[in-house]
């Protein structure tokens, strides 16, 4: 489907003497998923409502396809919203549901009973048209509420969080089933969320979002695998942050001390000095036998191991005081750790990133940029 481009420039948005909004620039082509992600109160939500119409900007542009419509009404924009409650009228049939917007087009009975009968095809529930919401599960009133949203050709689905109230397995089900929707119907799906393995799993890029401001921009492997900002190492899945000094670049990349113990971070910033964070995810630590020598290792003692199914999570305390999460594939053998065995720790270079102790950075398709 043409068109659904989104494009946001300098974009603010105060309440009173609060900005929820800082001045964010995000460009979202035409049949892309794009996910804002970011905790609770970060600005997420007041940006895709403002994408709406529901909120004006205080300042800055809202283009659809190149036109600014910061100050046109919601219903005279080609956007759609899916919310968390769905919003099912509990007296009308899912076929009325799914069929309220186009009352209010010029549509015949006909053209109506078929874009409806296409629209429940589309979310796999034929057959469910003459039941209330009450009687769907609430898997199948997310599809109603999609079904009613889609019905309407917008050129832009905005989603704010539409999967928040289902339960953990359901979750897992529909984010693969309604990103094979989205790209079934093409159209730009601009989707909010704090939960980040859902972010990750559907969208083509992500804008990881911290008070008002965007922090880095990018794909999932990217965002996940290289982290701009200390702040998206940490909020991204699970991370070891630890303070470390760096002495900047070496051959192999940048030289960095965490206590008594040097390392070789190959990641991230090369020309940091001074005082600068290190992080390295958990499923890239290696665990070896105590006395174990060679770059990047330090010793360390287990605190604990935690069974979690697919893998072990070990607990372990290096010896400059740093308590860092190691994740073990659980191949089926005997427990290898066991709480206060003493092992070497091994933090290979190319998965070591090194990051700026403090700062907010925008980063996109490899270039990083200070935000003042």
């Amino acid at each position: 489907m043409a068109g659904g481009e989104v494009q946001l420039v300098d974009l603010v948005k105060r309440f009173g003497d609060f900005t929820a909004v800082a001045g964010i620039n995000l460009d979202m082509p035409s049949g892309e998923f794009f996910s804002l992600l970011g905790p609770s109160g970060c600005g997420k939500t007041t940006t895709l409502r403002m994408i709406a119409g529901f909120e004006r900007p205080s300042e800055g542009q809202i283009l659809l396809d190149g036109v600014d419509m910061a100050q046109t009404p919601p219903h005279k924009r080609n956007v759609n919203t899916v919310f968390q409650n769905y919003a099912l009228f509990p007296h009308l049939t899912v076929e009325e549901n799914v069929a309220f917007g186009l009352k209010y087009k010029d549509v015949s009975k006909q053209e109506m009973r078929d874009r409806v009968g296409q629209s429940l095809e589309l979310v796999a529930l034929t057959g469910f048209g003459n039941r209330r919401p009450t009687q769907l599960s609430g898997g199948q009133q997310q599809r109603v509420a999609l079904a009613r949203a889609l019905i309407l050709n917008p050129a832009v689905l905005l989603l704010d969080e539409p999967l928040g109230a289902l339960d953990a397995k359901l979750r897992k089900r529909l984010q693969i089933e309604l990103k094979a929707l989205q790209e079934e119907v093409g159209i730009t799906f601009v989707y909010v969320t704090h939960d980040q393995e859902e972010a990750l799993t559907m969208s083509d890029r992500i804008a990881v979002m911290s008070q008002g401001r965007v922090e880095q921009i990018g794909p999932p492997k990217e965002i996940y695998e290289e982290p701009a900002t200390a702040y998206v190492a940490d909020f991204l899945g699970v991370s070891n942050l630890m303070d470390a000094t760096a002495a900047g670049q070496v051959a192999e990349g940048c030289a960095v001390s965490i206590g008594e113990f040097s390392f070789t971070a190959g990641q991230g910033d090369e020309d940091i000095r001074g005082q600068a964070k290190v992080t390295i995810r958990p499923e890239r630590v290696n665990l070896e036998a105590q006395g174990t020598t060679g770059q990047n290792r330090v010793p360390g003692m287990v605190e604990r191991v935690v069974y979690v199914g697919s893998v072990l999570q070990v607990i372990v305390n290096l010896a400059p005081g740093q308590r860092i999460q190691a994740w073990v594939q659980n191949e089926g053998a005997a427990v290898p750790f066991e709480s206060g065995a003493p092992v070497t720790v091994h933090f290979p270079p190319e998965a070591l990133r090194v990051l700026p102790e403090a700062g907010t950075a925008i980063m996109e398709s490899g270039a990083l940029e200070d935000e003042a």
